[in-house]
């Protein structure tokens, strides 16, 4: 018998006494581990009436701090629209680099390692349409959860390149009193671990819930840096052209 000394005999008592091995290790597909544990993705579970904020501030977040192959963070400039308690969309100014169509995702959607953090929202929902454009051509397809409901689709798209996520949230396993808040401004795009330097990038979210729809420009520093004040975003006619052509 091979004698386990140190670190390694602590570690082969501790699977001994809780017979913990291969035979106990279940692999799981993204959004089956999203499901079990949102709370490691959001920072809530969905017991938590608090979730659907966070939802939007994983958004903000992911769309300021995309992965660094998509830009730098920082750089992008995004919009997020709240049509109801639980129905939004984010759409990203991003710079596609596929020469004819975007490459497939999670289960052959067209949210893939890139956008992960919106992939694990789409998880959430009951249904999610995903919009990509560049270059005159454009991509979507629609969502049940993560799982296409069908094959990506071509339309005829705006001006420039980007990507839009339209989620309608699943309410059904959510408390009742389950929404997203009513201080839109409170959301936080940045989260504790944000140490990137301010750069042109930023999120204005949009409250179209009613009537009187407004906007806010998310603060553009870190939270862990002291906080600008929350800016009021511009009238449409004198926002940037880009932000313009996200949602206009």
């Amino acid at each position: 018998m091979e004698l386990v000394t140190g670190e390694g005999a602590t570690k082969q008592r501790f699977l001994i006494l809780h017979d913990y091995g291969m035979g106990g290790i279940t692999v799981l597909e993204f959004d089956a581990a999203v499901l079990k544990q949102p709370g490691m993705y959001f920072g809530a579970g969905l017991d938590d009436p608090r979730l659907p904020a966070l939802l939007l501030s994983a958004a903000a977040r992911h769309a300021l701090h995309p992965a660094t192959r998509v830009a730098e963070d920082h750089s992008l400039i995004s919009e997020i629209v709240v049509f109801g308690d639980l129905c939004f969309n984010v759409t990203i100014n991003q710079q596609h680099t596929w020469s004819d169509s975007p490459p497939l995702g999670y289960f052959d959607s067209l949210l893939g390692p890139e956008w992960w953090l919106l992939a694990a929202i789409a998880t959430l929902c009951l249904t999610t349409t995903v919009e990509m454009w560049s270059d005159g051509r454009g991509f979507s397809q629609e969502l049940a959860g993560l799982r296409p409901l069908n094959t990506v689709q071509g339309f005829d798209p705006q001006p420039g390149s980007g990507t839009r996520v339209t989620f309608t949230i699943d309410g059904h396993n959510l408390p009742s009193s389950a929404a997203f808040p009513a201080d839109l401004g409170s959301i936080d795009a940045h989260g504790p671990d944000c140490t990137a330097t301010d750069g042109p990038g930023y999120v204005v979210i949009r409250d179209h819930r009613s009537d009187d729809q407004s906007s806010t420009r998310l603060a553009q520093v870190s939270s862990v840096r002291p906080r600008a004040a929350i800016l009021t975003a511009p009238p449409t006619s004198e926002r940037p052209a880009a932000i313009r052509a996200l949602n206009p």
